[in-house]
């Protein structure tokens, strides 16, 4: 029977959120629920003619892909999948297989990375992630917060999310600014939003939050020079990615006080390693990549990959994103 490996399936939930009836009865499906390395993978997925992947949470560079003979289909989250070499996998005759966008259970779970912006804000400026801990060992309060009310947000970004934040914070009586590379006066007034330079932005927002996507335009977006202009009272909270924030400038800026907090939910790599310093900050609050994690969204994930799978086991393989790079 025909292998497939469904990667990164950290909640143990693949299996429950869709019925794989269709593969499970004629092929041999293995759930890993843990990160692999490359060199783990290599050894793990030698087997395997399908790898069912969510998001970047693995990577599949050229030197992975050449190692692994019997693979023939990958399935992915979005239209592309950056940390996957997709020349590789054409000229090998591997295909890859995207979402159906057209699926309306995509539409009905968009707002889960705008709420845990929101939610990982206000954890973050009230400090609860510390004030959890000192509950369960038995202590008190220990911290003041502030309140977001006539408070600035600031924004970079003002696409789909960056708008629905926009909502969120004017119902918490939050004045709005923002700035992206090609965000013009016109489209933010549309919103009824100020849009102000770069580094108006981060000079008087109290809270800075990115929505941007990644790019060799947008990583190291947020570095030192941008974090000093920052009010020592302000707060960065990152639900996009990673790289688009200097990692270590974010750091130092941390323990040295230069800004109040960090809420994160994205990190240069993932899973953040135990040792990590951003685990030892006291004015940080993390979560483990959350934004996209809901049963909403991980349900019409799977659901899609089901069909994809299905599809590639009847022989009529459907949404192959290299589709034209295959026939040549």
């Amino acid at each position: 029977m025909p292998k497939v490996a469904i990667l990164d399936d950290y909640a143990g939930v693949a299996l429950e959120l869709d019925d794989w009836a269709p593969v499970r009865s004629r092929a041999d499906v293995t759930v890993f629920g843990h990160h692999l390395t490359e060199n783990e993978a290599v050894k793990a997925l030698q087997p395997f003619d399908v790898v069912c992947t969510l998001r970047e949470r693995m990577a599949f560079p050229r030197t992975l892909i050449e190692r692994l003979p019997n693979l023939k289909l990958i399935t992915i989250v979005g239209r592309s999948l950056p940390n996957l070499d997709m020349a590789a996998a054409s000229e090998r005759g591997i295909l890859v297989a995207h979402p159906n966008f057209a699926n309306p259970k995509f539409a009905a779970a968009s707002n889960g990375t705008p709420e845990l912006a929101w939610g990982l804000m206000i954890a973050t400026v009230r400090n609860l992630a510390e004030e959890h801990r000192q509950m369960r060992e038995g202590g008190w309060q220990t911290s003041t917060g502030i309140t977001l009310d006539g408070k600035t947000l600031g924004l970079l970004g003002l696409g789909r999310i960056g708008k629905r934040m926009t909502e969120y914070a004017k119902v918490f009586g939050m004045e709005v600014i923002a700035w992206s590379q090609n965000l013009t006066d016109e489209a933010a007034a549309a919103v009824g939003v100020r849009r102000v330079e770069k580094a108006a932005l981060f000079e008087d927002a109290d809270v800075v939050s990115i929505h941007l996507v990644l790019s060799e335009r947008t990583r190291g977006l947020v570095a030192g020079s941008e974090l000093a202009l920052m009010k020592p009272s302000a707060y960065l909270i990152n639900t996009s990615r990673g790289p688009i924030v200097d990692e270590a400038a974010l750091v130092a800026a941390l323990r040295a006080g230069r800004i109040a907090g960090a809420g994160l939910d994205v990190f240069d790599t993932e899973p953040l390693p135990p040792d990590h310093p951003l685990r030892f900050l006291p004015n940080v609050t993390l979560s483990p990549h959350l934004g996209y994690v809901t049963h909403e969204l991980l349900g019409a994930v799977y659901s899609d990959t089901v069909e994809a799978v299905a599809a590639w086991l009847d022989g009529n393989p459907v949404r192959i994103v290299n589709y034209e790079a295959l026939q040549r």
